[in-house]
């Protein structure tokens, strides 16, 4: 502990954007270890000659790994330090990089598509509380959307990677170095960003709200001296009022005095599932499959899933400018309202579409769909994509937020699985279906925002509260 709190003392670099932009590098990989699969899914249902429903778990594997990654990750944080569970998520990037572009069998790939995705899950419960715990209360939403920047640029660079690969070998299934195919580098290219993520987390100072439940007030102080520059002494004071020094972290600080898990607990819970089953993950995961569906070639399903990646990163970079100063809750709210249009739109044209031979003929509908996706891409990306983490990281006290962010995480990687499993079988039955359920749950997020979710703009983490279940969010 002491040498951990010692190098926490003297952070280095330009600040506390430096120090958030580091944590989010977790978001970087766990953006391109989620989107990875989706260029290589053709090349691994040849090459391993998988049937629909073991190409559907093989591609959700990691969601598995996601999800016990997510329920243990904000656990082992209270115990060991956000910095060590950042630094173990790196070296399971790295193994599962590695692992997953030499398998010679389709067991061996799952096998280290789950190590990956145990990392994921630790890495998104990790960054938000991290980033939410080092940032000043007027900036903490921008510095809290770096995370899902973060993302959706691992998302980018991973979809571009695997088009420029499968480019250069002729195709995902083409050979290309060391007589390896090109769906195979399109893993083993993870390992640079999981080294640069373990390198750099060795240069930024332990989360302080950490250090003080550890019972090391003067190195958290002299941390939030330098991202505060004022009030230092005075934020250790309430971090100590809201911790108990004798009390050791568990899943049983989330059972309110009143029976069951405090409402706070299921409004992130609440965020979570529904973040996930508005269906954003099919367009990362399956929307090249999706699009050569409907007649686009595999080439130009590439181009048309980098440039939707791209659209995301955009609209992150509008959350990002407008969390802090329209809050929240508005943004979750005009969000759940642009998917729902965008999505009954796909639903509707899907649905009504000719079907020959199990495709759907969009013919003159076909550049509507496209653009109909990328609404529903810019609707999730300004609102519900980063909102959602930023909520978690800050919305629960400090007694328990690591618990409650394992729950929140587990039950996001939960439902992501849910989805990513489903969607081939929907597909099969009818995308009109399977958007049309998407759509539902997009109107059901916006009332779920109307009637449970509070503003939490501008708020200190010390002073938020229990409860939750807040009429109109006021």
């Amino acid at each position: 502990m002491t040498e951990q709190a010692s190098s926490a003392t003297t952070p280095k670099g330009s600040g506390v954007v430096r120090i958030a932009s580091v944590a989010a590098l977790g978001g970087l990989l766990f953006g391109y270890d989620s989107a990875v699969i989706n260029g290589a899914v053709s090349a691994i249902e040849k090459h391993f000659e998988v049937a629909p429903g073991p190409l559907g778990f093989a591609v959700a594997a990691a969601l598995i790994g996601a999800a016990a990654g997510a329920f243990t990750g904000g656990r082992i944080a209270d115990r060991i330090g956000r910095l060590r569970v950042m630094q173990i998520a790196a070296v399971l990037f790295f193994i599962s990089a590695i692992g997953c572009g030499l398998s010679n069998s389709l067991t061996l790939f799952v096998i280290f598509r789950i190590v990956g995705g145990v990392a994921v899950g630790i890495a998104s419960v990790i960054a938000p509380a991290y980033i939410a715990e080092i940032s000043p209360p007027h900036i903490r939403g921008r510095l809290g959307s770096l995370q899902q920047l973060a993302i959706v640029s691992g998302i980018f660079v991973s979809l571009l990677v695997d088009y420029l690969l499968a480019e250069a070998a002729g195709g995902s299934s083409g050979m290309l170095w060391m007589g390896l195919e090109a769906w195979r580098w399109m893993f083993i290219m993870m390992f640079i960003p999981a080294i640069a993520y373990g390198g750099l987390s060795l240069t930024i100072p332990e989360s302080p709200r950490f250090l003080v439940a550890q019972g090391n007030p003067e190195a958290a102080q002299k941390i939030l001296a330098k991202v505060l520059g004022v009030g230092a002494g005075e934020t250790v004071q309430k971090i100590q009022a809201s911790l108990s020094s004798s009390h050791k972290p568990s899943m049983a600080d989330l059972k309110s005095p009143k029976g069951g898990w405090y409402p706070i607990v299921w409004v992130g819970i609440g965020l979570a599932v529904f973040q996930q089953f508005v269906g954003i993950n099919v367009i990362f995961y399956y929307s090249n499959v999706l699009w050569e569906a409907v007649g686009f070639t595999e080439s130009s399903s590439f181009v048309i899933t980098v440039l939707t990646s791209v659209t995301n990163i955009v609209t992150t970079l509008i959350a990002i400018a407008a969390v802090d100063r329209a809050g929240r809750r508005p943004l979750l709210i005009i969000g759940s309202i642009g998917m729902t249009v965008a999505l009954g739109a796909m639903a509707f044209i899907f649905g009504t579409a000719p079907v020959v031979n199990g495709v759907p003929q969009l013919g003159a509908m076909g550049p509507v769909a496209l653009a109909a996706a990328n609404v529903f891409v810019i609707a999730f990306g300004m609102s519900w994509g980063p909102v959602m983490w930023i909520m978690l990281g800050e919305m629960f006290p400090n007694m328990y937020r690591g618990a409650a962010l394992s729950v929140a995480g587990f039950a996001q990687w939960v439902a992501n699985w849910i989805v990513t499993v489903t969607f081939p079988t929907l597909k099969d039955v009818s995308l009109g279906l399977a958007y049309g359920l998407y759509a539902a749950f997009a109107l059901l997020s916006l009332l779920f925002v109307l009637r449970f979710v509070k503003e939490t703009k501008g708020v200190a983490l010390e002073d938020m509260d229990d409860g939750g279940f807040v009429p109109g969010g006021h």
